[in-house]
């Protein structure tokens, strides 16, 4: 069964106290984003439903916000999350080249995650740094003046990080 862990759904309603009676759509967002957190780093249609159920709305009011952001995932992504911005300025910069490099490096395409989970290659919109393109957000981190040595970096950081850790 799906529910939110004792501490995650005080937070909830945390969040759902800020706004009016009636309003509680105004919290839909946040409350995405901790399920996110929650239920493994993605949303499925029963987490969705889930949540419109606490917030009182209906599925579909749920599932319009959570497909129409790309800070939502929709399908299980990997450890490491490569957002790249592909925006003009990013663009201009090279993003297009660091996608294709990414791609090549770890044998996917946008949208797709590594065969051992670590990694998912995500193109997204902008990001907010055009001054420091090309440019990727992992997780709360941009990673910016992006270079393919940079990224080999990158990978060598996760992959040494994700040995550490386990």
């Amino acid at each position: 069964m799906i529910q939110f862990s004792d501490n995650k759904l005080k937070e909830v309603e945390k969040i759902v106290a800020r706004y009016p009676e009636g309003r509680q759509k105004s919290a839909l967002i946040p409350v995405l984003h901790l399920a996110q957190q929650e239920f493994g780093g993605w949303l499925d249609v029963p987490v969705m439903d889930y949540v419109a159920s606490i917030l009182k709305l209906s599925p579909i009011e749920v599932y319009e916000v959570a497909t129409f952001y790309s800070m939502f995932n929709l399908k299980p992504v990997g450890r490491y999350m490569f957002e790249v911005c592909q925006t003009g300025p990013c663009m201009v910069r090279g993003a297009d080249d660091i996608v294709s490099y990414i791609g090549q490096k770890l044998g996917i395409k946008p949208g797709q995650t590594t065969e051992d989970g670590m990694f998912t290659l995500k193109a997204v919109e902008c990001l907010g740094a055009c001054g420091y393109a090309p440019m990727m957000q992992m997780g709360k981190h941009y990673k910016e003046h992006l270079t393919p040595q940079r990224v080999d970096e990158i990978i060598e950081e996760c992959r040494k990080s994700a040995a550490t850790n386990n």
